[in-house]
């Protein structure tokens, strides 16, 4: 099984992550931010990845060191269980519809991280939950875990929609391309034998 475990604690968090690629999308998702657990969600149930964080953070300051956090240790466990990525899709893209919302996704699993982002959200706050962390999440999920990762939103005007589609347009596009391709599955997809 590819799997991984990743446990990260600074004086501002104290996070822990497992996931399974292989798996059928069972979460269990404890941050003590509950948009965000919510975003969690959608991010495992769409892209077929079991996966269990819990978190603790310094809330009474805001919700940003934990959902950046939480990006950071989620992409080091990609990053684990992928390995040397025999076998892999490694591409893959997503064009969402999500009520009025429709956005975009299209990844590499490069190992050379870079984030295009081209979402705009109508509101600052989606309840309580500030709209900015959700590219503060896809930037450190991008960078640690070695993702080029561009999204863009086509259209949409509900920032609930907008952010779930985003979470939701990535999580289809990473379920295809950690998949492993059936017509080479022994093989690195890079020319240059190694990612």
């Amino acid at each position: 099984m590819r799997s991984a475990s990743v446990a990260r604690t600074t004086a501002e968090t104290e996070i822990t992550v497992e996931i399974t690629l292989d798996g059928s999308g069972i979460y269990d998702n404890q941050t003590g931010v509950g948009f965000f657990d919510h975003m969690l969600d959608q991010l495992s149930r769409h892209s077929l990845i079991d996966m269990t964080v819990r978190a603790k953070g310094d809330y009474h300051i805001d919700d940003h060191h934990t959902v950046e956090d939480v990006g950071i240790a989620l992409g080091q466990a990609l990053t684990q269980a992928l390995g040397d990525k025999k076998g892999i899709r490694r591409y893959a893209a997503c064009h969402l519809p999500m009520d009025d919302a429709q956005v975009r996704a299209a990844l590499d699993l490069s190992a050379r991280p870079y984030l295009i982002w081209n979402v705009e959200m109508p509101t600052d706050k989606i309840g309580t939950f500030d709209t900015e962390l959700v590219r503060e999440f896809f930037q450190a999920f991008s960078t640690h875990g070695g993702i080029t990762l561009h999204v863009d939103q086509i259209h949409g005007f509900n920032s609930h929609h907008i952010a779930e589609a985003t979470f939701k347009a990535v999580a289809r596009a990473l379920r295809e391309a950690v998949e492993t391709d059936p017509r080479k599955a022994d093989a690195i997809p890079s020319t240059k034998g190694a990612l």
